[in-house]
């Protein structure tokens, strides 16, 4: 009989109810300051991460092989026989590898799925909670893994910055062009293209704007199809409560979360971020 394991890593955000809910196994990467290490999501909170970005900004690293081995090493004793990991964007990390090296040296204990999610955040926990539900009612191994993509391939996510500036610190910068358009209060608002990097997807001059443009686009996708919803932010809560009463009382928004971008995240992208998930049913 098929006991399968459901793993991510801390930058989907998942709501603790969720990953205890559906038995998630979570990697956490780590964040690093010139004094100490904090594991993201355990130990140090998104508002401390974001109180300090003027003072320092921490680098970040991903779940090492050993810490993947770890992990498989637990799930074969506690006698689980399949493994389906959602991990980070490979275009955004390198966490991806972990999970893969670590799942190739034990394919005789335990058959593993790995799917390049091509999201981050909860763009990915919305596929998370979905393949929990389809794991905890008994859907085989082979039906969880085409389910997987299916809920990838169903997901939009569209998110702007206030600055790119830590995109560009951080290297993850991808089709996302700035220069002059900082200079003329222009925001990009992004998306995650077909190799799961950022990309542009228009230019709006102004917050306002920005959020009106979000809200737009948003709202062609639910007024065309029942929707599940997740708003997420660092530190721009009023805005993020503004895109939330938008959706909230849509006929078709089947579901919607609120919550705040996992410290990893916020390094990499500025605490001022506003992002909406969308996941078609």
């Amino acid at each position: 009989m098929e006991k399968i394991a459901l793993i991510t890593d801390s930058t989907c955000g998942l709501p603790k109810e969720y990953a205890d809910k559906y038995h998630v196994h979570i990697l956490s990467l780590k964040i690093i300051y010139k004094d100490r290490e904090y594991i993201d999501g355990v130990d140090i909170s998104p508002e401390e991460v974001y109180s300090r970005l003027e003072e320092e900004v921490p680098t970040t690293s991903m779940p090492s092989v050993e810490d993947a081995e770890k992990l498989f090493e637990k799930l074969i004793k506690e006698g689980y026989t399949h493994a389906v990991a959602l991990p980070i964007s490979s275009g955004l990390s390198g966490t991806i590898n972990s999970f893969r090296i670590a799942a190739d040296h034990y394919k005789e204990k335990i058959e593993s799925f790995i799917l390049d999610t091509k999201m981050l955040s909860m763009a990915v926990g919305l596929s998370v909670i979905e393949i929990g539900k389809a794991i905890s009612s008994g859907k085989s191994f082979k039906e969880v893994c085409k389910l997987a993509y299916e809920f990838r391939d169903k997901t939009t996510l569209y998110f702007t910055v206030d600055t790119l500036e830590y995109l560009i610190k951080g290297g993850r910068i991808g089709k996302v062009s700035g220069g002059i358009g900082q200079l003329l209060n222009i925001k990009p608002i992004i998306t995650m293209d077909e190799e799961g990097k950022y990309t542009t997807v228009t230019k709006v001059r102004g917050s306002k704007q920005t959020l009106n443009k979000l809200i737009q686009m948003g709202k062609e996708i639910v007024d065309n199809a029942k929707s599940k919803v997740v708003i997420m932010t660092g530190t721009m809560h009023k805005e993020a409560e503004l895109l939330k009463e938008v959706f909230i009382d849509h006929p078709n928004t089947t579901f919607l979360y609120e919550g705040t971008i996992t410290p990893v995240v916020g390094i990499h992208s500025g605490p001022k971020l506003l992002a909406l998930v969308i996941m078609k049913e």
